[in-house]
């Protein structure tokens, strides 16, 4: 295959089936969306929102992106800013994996890091503070920008009725931003009422109504409900410890082959519990959303 540009290889991931125990003799597939050039699967949404932004004339050639990210989305906003030569300055808190920050910057963006301890919620008022300060910025704002959910109604979804071509029984994923969820999720129901949509979040996360604290899963988990979950039903809510997600992890690596994080560990735990309630023989499909080489630095396998 031949290709003029790395944003072509964005999408149409391979959907594994797991060859592993799974109760009542269900599947469970996964989207490997580490296959992504940027290795995750925001990539789509970088390149999703920045077209959006440039479309819709928010975005000029000479415009400034700035953005608050945990990471996957500062990569995939990296990519599309470079295709496109716009300066981009990324708003990150502290904790989140040297990897990612180091991939950004080999992205040509520039980084400004936020106290740990305030959260996502800091690095979005610092973006908005530089964006108020910048003239001719634009501020994507992953967190409520709706072309968040579309990228993936738009682009994931529809890969995962072509690549099963079966009926999905349940769809299983975790939510950082929500838009990954939400977007599919809305799809698959579209396409099928009773398929069931079951989100996904780490212990410290405030989705089943628990105290927000922090975490070791990184790349799900929220401090505040998604706006795009009013516009989708929820079937349920799962809470996954840090120990089920890590352990998931490492038997991925050393049963499976693949070398996913943390985020794919708990979506795995989590469709693992899913089937124990499930009929027999029922499809389940999660996404895995990026590599464990991006959090070797945190000892993933530790």
């Amino acid at each position: 295959m031949l290709i003029k540009s790395v944003s072509q290889l964005i999408g149409h991931t391979p959907l594994i089936d797991l060859q592993i125990t799974i109760p009542n003799n269900s599947h469970i597939y996964a989207k490997l969306e580490m296959f992504n050039p940027g290795g995750s699967v925001k990539d789509r949404l970088g390149q999703f929102m920045i077209q959006a932004g440039i479309d819709s004339g928010k975005i000029t050639a000479d415009t400034t992106i700035i953005e608050p990210t945990a990471g996957n989305t500062g990569i995939g906003i990296a990519l599309a800013t470079q295709q496109h030569h716009l300066p981009t300055i990324l708003v990150v808190p502290e904790k989140f994996s040297f990897e990612k920050q180091q991939l950004m910057k080999a992205l040509g963006a520039r980084l400004i890091n936020t106290p740990s301890e305030l959260g996502i919620k800091g690095a979005i008022k610092k973006a908005n503070e530089i964006a108020a300060a910048t003239d001719n910025s634009y501020v994507p704002m992953q967190f409520k920008n709706p072309a968040n959910p579309a990228a993936y109604y738009h682009t994931l979804a529809p890969e995962l009725i072509v690549d099963l071509d079966e009926p999905i029984t349940a769809f299983i994923a975790g939510a950082g931003s929500g838009g990954t969820f939400a977007g599919v999720t809305k799809y698959l129901k579209e396409q099928d009422p009773t398929t069931k949509a079951i989100v996904v979040e780490p212990e410290g996360s405030i989705l089943n109504g628990g105290p927000a604290h922090p975490h070791r899963t990184e790349g799900i988990g929220v401090e505040f409900v998604p706006p795009f979950f009013k516009d989708i039903t929820i079937d349920q809510t799962l809470t996954i410890s840090d120990a089920d997600a890590f352990k998931q992890v490492k038997a991925l690596a050393r049963t499976q082959g693949l070398f996913v994080g943390s985020s794919s560990g708990a979506a795995l735990a989590a469709s693992l519990k899913v089937a124990e309630t499930l009929p027999p023989n029922s499809n389940i499909v999660t996404i895995f959303p990026d590599s464990s080489e991006r959090y070797l630095s945190e000892n993933i396998y530790d």
